[in-house]
């Protein structure tokens, strides 16, 4: 998969921000990233982050016999993978013109510099020497790989311990960790790569160029020292044709550069060091957060809260005051909205919900005229039929009327005529 171009709006942007020797991270121009070096729990596990680009280097040992040339020296192996993880730009089992670059600009930062004495990794003569193989792994692609792969790769080999041989002999006897201490590297000097891209044909020039920063440039210059300033390895590519003061400048640039990196991962050593001895956590799972769902986290931005009261009150004093409020005309249309500035925001339906009101009102009237005068109807009825009786219930239900109810004296004259009725029955059964 090859990666996405970038349009021509970005580049023009790009260009236009480096001409105002500008940065779309906020740095400056000799500024470089974040840098931060962690190990694994093992010896020779090395992960380091230079603003976002993330590698990781890992360093094997093994006894092999040595080349027929150098009978008397070890052997030093680096390999370079760029895995589709880190960029889609990045194919699996296929090896690009990126990835030999970088690897063979490593080999020459770090081998034929001679940082690492191979003649101390010879077992036996001829016959047996360890082989040291780094291998470096791109998790994440944000641009500078050599940069952090130089940093991780170095870092990694100052970090491991191969194990303790002993020749007994023509029997090589080596040991593990728990019954004798690996014994360290030999490292002379520790070579760091500081790169430099130039942009507008060498116009202007910035140090450790992001992702983007790389696609537009013009040329890359690559400076390995180390802090004796010791130009150990130097490449140019893009075809851009440089001075010789350049090329002075991005040298001295180099040696601050390379003694600030070199005295970081020297603590990052020391730190880990005390860490081990002491028996805590170290390593890689000392970056790791606990009691969180997530591994990962995002650094604070830092916000500057000094003056901001008095920042407030210039800014209150300075601000215009506030424009007069508009009454807000009628609406002549109902049902059209108006919204705008100093405006109370209607919708031309007030005049229609209050005309509803009125109306709610006048029946609510009418129904109690209209209640009333039933009320009095009743009451005459009443009057008319002399002794009816006319109950308005208070629940939902309709009117209920009762017509011509019982009263006391008709009760009685009911009981006195049904008593007569019955005594003459009983006379006739008797006749």
């Amino acid at each position: 998969m090859k990666d996405t171009p970038l349009s021509n709006c970005e580049r023009d942007f790009l260009l236009k921000a480096i001409a105002e020797k500008k940065r779309l991270d906020g740095r400056q121009t000799y500024d470089y990233r974040k840098i931060k070096i962690t190990f694994g729990t093992d010896y020779g596990c090395c992960f380091v982050e230079l603003g976002k680009t993330r590698v990781m280097a890992q360093v094997s040992c093994e006894l092999v016999p040595p080349k027929e040339s150098r009978p008397n020296e070890g052997i030093m192996f680096f390999n370079i993978e760029l895995s589709p993880m880190a960029s889609p730009a990045f194919e699996q089992g296929r090896q690009s013109e990126l990835s030999v670059k970088l690897n063979r600009q490593l080999e020459r930062c770090l081998r034929n510099s001679k940082c690492i004495d191979t003649e101390s990794l010879c077992v036996v003569s001829g016959e047996k020497v360890w082989q040291i193989r780094v291998d470096v792994h791109m998790l994440n692609h944000d641009g500078n790989l050599m940069d952090a792969a130089s940093i991780a790769a170095i870092t990694a080999l100052c970090h491991f311990r191969r194990p303790d041989v002993a020749i007994q002999g023509d029997e090589v006897t080596v040991y593990s960790p728990e019954e004798r201490d690996p014994i360290p590297l030999s490292i002379y000097h520790m070579p760091i790569s500081v790169s430099f891209s130039f942009f507008q044909q060498g116009t202007y020039l910035l140090v450790d160029p992001s992702e983007r920063e790389e696609r537009v440039m013009d040329g890359l210059l690559m400076i390995a020292m180390n802090k004796h300033r010791e130009i150990c390895s130097i490449q140019s590519s893009g075809g851009i044709m440089l001075l010789k003061e350049q090329v002075m400048r991005c040298s001295k640039i180099a040696s601050v550069k390379v003694s600030e990196i070199t005295e970081l991962i020297n603590k990052a050593l020391e730190n880990d060091k005390k860490a081990r001895k002491a028996g805590g956590r170290c390593g890689f799972a000392e970056s790791m957060p606990q009691e969180r769902i997530t591994a990962l986290k995002t650094d604070e931005t830092p916000v500057e809260m000094t003056d901001v009261s008095d920042r407030a009150k210039d800014v209150v004093q300075k601000a215009e005051a506030l424009p007069h409020t508009v009454p807000s005309p009628v609406v002549p249309v109902p049902g059209v909205g108006q919204v705008g500035q100093g405006l109370q925001s209607t919708w031309g339906l007030e005049e229609e919900e209050e005309e509803e009101e009125e109306d709610d009102d006048n029946s609510g009237e009418e129904q109690e005229e209209k209640v009333s005068q039933m009320e009095e109807e009743l009451h005459e009825k009443e009057e008319s039929r002399g002794g009816d009786v006319v109950e308005i219930s208070d629940s939902e239900e309709e009117e209920v009327v009762i017509l011509h109810p019982e009263t006391p004296a008709a009760k009685s004259a009911g009981l006195s005529t049904r008593q007569k009725g019955a005594a003459t029955s009983k006379k006739r059964q008797k006749k």
